[in-house]
């Protein structure tokens, strides 16, 4: 059984528990995953997943790391269990990053290290600088820091707004068919048929009000760019990207070089979801990552690979 199958070892892990936490005026469910080995230093993870997702679709991360770090699976705002309020004003990224910090401090026992996918990229980047103080590091899987250029931000918020209206006329299995049909997630076809059952399954659980309403409010045209923030980062970040992926492959090295403290690992193989498509170098990358920080914070420095090495394989 693969890394993305159980935690590392044979030791039975309890099953993950449900949690509601009130978090920037909503309601928002997490499920936890506490580590088989409990110790004193043990890392704490808030993980974010991407537009469409929830909880569970980022059980693999879960499943890999958290034989010894106790691990937290936020549902954003309209995604999962959680609220999907009505008003789009509490889907801007804004309100987004307020809602996750505010998830961190009631969720965690100490500062999380920030992991997010995709949406959940933008959501945890942005959060962090709003709140650098509330987390240790910031993972980022196939994320970028918004759209830049005003033109592709109008064309890219003009066709989010289609995507939104074509949910709300049309309900979710169109709309999620065509969805997981997009060349960004082709590579997603090595799962097999039932991994992607299981995803348009969970997809079609959502909520389409809560969709439409995310697409408009978070969507990457509809947030504010923040590339011009990414130097206030102190943080030590680790971006992860899928060797095939190539766009965002670009996009990595371009916040890499952006941001102080940040390397790029690419994911040979994998696509978009690196988490998923290869999720024994994806733990591993990030277990060494968190041992690095972890260790660099208990010998009273910032861990800095970017400037010693920066980009790797």
């Amino acid at each position: 059984m693969s890394g993305a199958g159980r935690a590392r070892g044979d030791a039975p892990r309890p099953a993950a528990r449900s949690v509601f936490v009130e978090a920037g005026g909503l309601r928002l469910h997490a499920l936890v995953d506490e580590p088989v080995a409990t110790r004193p230093d043990r890392p704490e993870l808030l993980v974010l997943h991407g537009f469409t997702g929830c909880a569970a679709s980022m059980a693999g991360v879960a499943l890999a790391l958290a034989a010894d770090a106790r691990v937290v699976r936020l549902e954003l705002v309209g995604h999962g269990a959680s609220d999907a309020p009505a008003a789009p004003a509490l889907y801007a990224m804004a309100a987004c990053a307020e809602q996750v910090g505010a998830a961190a401090r009631a969720l965690a026992r100490a500062r999380p290290h920030l992991l997010g996918y995709s949406m959940g990229g933008r959501a945890a980047l942005a959060a962090a600088l709003a709140a650098p103080e509330a987390f240790t590091s910031l993972i980022l899987i196939g994320a970028t820091a918004g759209i830049a250029d005003p033109a592709a931000r109008a064309e890219r918020i003009a066709s989010d707004e289609r995507l939104a209206l074509e949910i709300e006329r049309d309900g979710l299995e169109r709309f999620v068919d065509a969805w997981m049909e997009q060349p960004l997630f082709a590579s997603q076809a090595r799962l097999g048929p039932e991994a992607r059952a299981r995803a348009r399954a969970e997809r079609l659980a959502q909520r389409p009000h809560g969709l439409a309403n995310s697409l408009r409010g978070m969507g990457a045209g509809a947030q504010l760019p923040l590339h011009d923030r990414l130097g206030e980062l102190a943080l030590p970040v680790l971006l992860v990207v899928g060797e095939a992926d190539a766009k965002f492959r670009a996009i990595a090295a371009e916040l890499a070089r952006a941001i102080p403290h940040a390397r790029v690992e690419v994911v040979p193989g994998a696509g978009h979801a690196a988490h998923l498509e290869a999720p024994d170098h994806f733990s591993a990358i990030v277990r060494a990552f968190l041992a690095e920080v972890g260790s660099a914070a208990r010998a009273g420095r910032v861990a800095t690979p970017a400037a010693e090495g920066g980009a790797r394989r």
